[in-house]
């Protein structure tokens, strides 16, 4: 009798937009960990931006433009405001602006008045204009990948979170890391990046990403869930180590999400046992994140916890600032500074009871802090941008076909959600490794939700 002959499963053969990608991620998780202009690390992601740019250009594939076309369109318009506040404008129309009026020098007797651009700074929006070569680049390196490379992009972007996880918990245990690259406190539990906030955030993306890299896929190594079940108490634990208050509920939301989203996988996965073992499971897991952080917090190990019960708000710089902020809000609009300002801008209105040794560099509310750079037009596109991720949330949320893609698109979805509230207290989207994962979620909120018909 002849046996059947089975084709094997061709092997993964990455091209050279997805091996783009892996380098570009990888440098961001090296040196992208930062916000600040004048960090090495800066220097280093853009130009590494750039080459892979110039790469594509020569040698790679047209990127697929139709799937992402909205988030190409709002990409433009990000790119263009800078842009558009670096025009110079003559001195007369540039006095009659919010806010220029007493900034404008008497010229010298014989000499024209110079011409002068929107921002207030235009050193520190260039500096905006140039951090976003980064999204640029990982856009045109997502646009550009087929369909498997775009499925193993979750699992990457998962091996950095474990991989900063890592670095976390060896400060955690007293190690001591100087990233000469971004400007970290040595001695604080913040990875690779030089806020523990933002570090929170990732690990928060992480307890998204784990169960969606376990259970996507029919296929699927067993091994994976136990790696996931270990993965999930781990990034708890090492967000209450951070420090970060905020990092708690991002982690909740998350873990929550997680599980939410491969709903459907566990319960085949479970399918084959009694009805009561699904949500026997589900409780399980949460008692054991629970117990976990009863256990770390019992030690005196959750210094998140440590910290919210500490908070004193009247010595807290963002509570007391943000009657500046807003009042600064009101006198520019609906121009605004200029896109990364705040912090000149903010010394020149910052009242004498606010002084202190250290800066306020960020409003702590990115929302607000666009309005104050951008005015009316950032306005506009931050109300474009949430309702194009709600619309697009809605939608996916509602299609009933378990698919890949559709999984991939609620994913994106999640990631964005937890960006969105970290924003609300702090400015994770203007760090580079932060910039790139909000590129990367868009690009899976894009993803077609339907498998195409067979011919």
């Amino acid at each position: 009798m002849f046996q059947s002959y089975q084709r094997p499963a061709p092997t993964f053969k990455p091209g050279l937009s997805f091996v783009l990608m892996c380098l570009m991620l990888a440098t961001l998780w090296l040196v992208g960990g930062a916000s600040r202009a004048d960090t090495a690390g800066q220097t280093i992601v853009r130009g590494a931006a750039w080459l892979g740019l110039v790469i594509l250009a020569l040698a790679g594939k047209r990127p697929m433009w139709e799937q992402a076309r909205l988030v190409a369109i709002l990409l433009i318009a990000v790119i263009a405001l800078p842009l558009i506040q670096l025009i110079p404008l003559p001195l007369s129309l540039w006095n009659s602006l919010p806010g220029r009026g007493e900034l404008v020098n008497t010229p010298l007797t014989g000499l024209t008045a110079p011409w002068r651009p929107i921002s207030l700074v235009p050193a520190m929006t260039i500096n905006a204009l140039f951090s976003l070569i980064v999204p640029l680049a990982v856009f045109l390196f997502g646009a550009s990948l087929n369909e498997r490379e775009r499925a193993c992009l979750p699992g990457l972007l998962l091996a950095l979170v474990v991989a900063s996880m890592i670095v976390g918990l060896a400060q955690f245990s007293g190690i001591s890391f100087d990233n000469p690259f971004i400007n970290e406190t040595v001695g604080r539990v913040n990875g690779t990046f030089a806020n523990p906030n933002h570090f929170a955030l990732f690990l928060a993306i992480g307890c998204l990403l784990a169960p969606a890299w376990a259970l996507e896929g029919k296929q699927r190594p067993e091994w994976r869930v136990a790696v996931a079940l270990g993965l999930l108490p781990l990034f708890v634990l090492t967000i209450l180590a951070s420090g970060s208050r905020a990092g708690m509920l991002l982690g909740i939301i998350g873990t929550c999400l997680g599980l939410l989203l491969q709903q459907s996988a566990i319960r085949r996965m479970t399918r084959i046992y009694p009805r009561w073992v699904f949500p026997a499971l589900i409780l399980a897991i949460v008692v054991m994140l629970v117990s976990f952080v009863f256990v770390s917090f019992a030690a005196d190990r959750a210094q998140s916890i440590n910290r919210l019960l500490e908070i004193d708000n009247e010595h807290d710089m963002r509570a007391r600032g943000f009657p500046t902020v807003m009042i600064m809000i009101k006198e520019y609009f609906p121009i605004g500074t200029g896109l990364g300002t705040f912090d000149p801008i903010f010394r020149m209105n910052e009242p004498l009871g606010l002084l202190k040794s250290s800066y306020f560099n960020h409003v702590h509310n990115d929302f607000l802090e666009i309005i104050l750079d951008t005015g009316l037009a950032g306005g506009l596109l931050l109300l474009w941008g949430c309702g194009w991720w709600a619309g697009c949330s809605i939608r996916i949320w509602m299609v009933d076909n378990d698919t890949s893609a559709r999984n991939l698109a609620r994913l994106g979805s999640a990631m964005l959600l937890l960006v969105i509230i970290a924003s609300v207290v702090d400015y994770p989207a203007r760090t580079p490794l932060i910039m790139a994962t909000v590129m990367l979620a868009a690009l899976f909120l894009s993803s077609p939700t339907r498998q195409p018909k067979p011919a």
